[in-house]
């Protein structure tokens, strides 16, 4: 499984809606099982991004999936990030030569 980092922004629905925030949250989890994607975190923050998520999920075709799904809703914007743990980078640099 592939680590992934969802920066999330409320839309102006979303904000209107924001005592609900921790429920679309649940829902969102459930959602992502559909894609076989476990959410690990999610952390509402301070700033520019409102809700941080961690994903792992098989493939970034599942994650794209998944965010379109998310994003129809209307309640966020997403910017989606792939993440390597030190490991993983280490074999990504082994082929630079």
């Amino acid at each position: 499984m592939a680590t992934y980092i969802v920066l999330s922004t409320f839309t102006e629905q979303g904000a209107r809606a924001i005592k609900d925030t921790t429920k679309r949250a649940d829902a969102v989890r459930e959602m992502a099982k559909k894609f076989g994607i476990t959410p690990k975190e999610f952390y509402w923050t301070m700033g520019a991004v409102d809700v941080v998520v961690i994903l792992d999920a098989p493939d970034d075709a599942a994650v794209t999936a998944f965010s379109m799904s998310v994003a129809s809703l209307g309640n966020v914007r997403t910017q989606t990030m792939r993440a390597f743990t030190r490991d993983e980078l280490g074999k990504v640099l082994t082929k630079l030569g």
